[in-house]
């Protein structure tokens, strides 16, 4: 009787989207233009398909798979309708991020908020939304989605580089 090993590996795949100083990695910013890339084609050939619907034809609304999301091969007749309520989440994460990146200042000292950690942590998680929504939005909500969150990571990076900046600045002022 012989054992048999099992050769068990396992591979470690780096997904976080900025590197230690703060900036987008490489390969996160490349596929964020494939997706954009991706989502601009498909909408022009969506656009393209269903601009003139016949009078009187109403578009069927989306069909539901058990636990109500909307099938990835949905044709464009099947195009998951806007939701106010994914909207209102989406404008409530990146609001939450802004004023940790100092956008709003703190109600009760007036003066704006810098959580720079806390702010990545809120970039992560749109982030992660849209990577686990991709495909079930409708294009009005994915536009809002990407321009959220390219407005947070863009503000996340000048604000990381202000800070280390004056980081530095202090240290010199601190050596004689």
């Amino acid at each position: 009787m012989s054992e048999s090993k099992h050769d068990e590996t396992f591979k470690v795949v780096d997904r976080r989207l900025f590197t230690a100083e703060g900036e987008l990695r490489k390969e996160v910013a490349e596929q964020q233009d494939r997706e954009h890339e991706a989502a601009a084609s498909a909408s022009a050939a969506t656009a393209a398909r269903t601009a003139a619907p016949a009078p009187g034809s109403a578009a069927p609304g989306p069909k539901l798979v058990p636990g109500g999301a909307v099938p990835a091969a949905a044709s464009p007749a099947e195009t998951p309708k806007r939701s106010a309520a994914f909207e209102n989440l989406v404008r409530s994460l990146g609001q939450n991020a802004a004023m940790l990146l100092g956008g709003y200042a703190d109600p009760r000292t007036g003066q704006p908020m810098l959580d720079l950690e806390g702010a990545r942590e809120m970039i992560d998680m749109l982030d992660t939304l849209r990577e686990k929504t991709m495909g079930n939005l409708a294009p009005e909500e994915d536009n809002l989605l990407v321009d959220v969150l390219g407005n947070l990571k863009l503000a996340y990076m000048e604000m990381t580089k202000a800070a280390t900046a004056a980081a530095l600045k202090e240290q010199a002022k601190s050596r004689p």
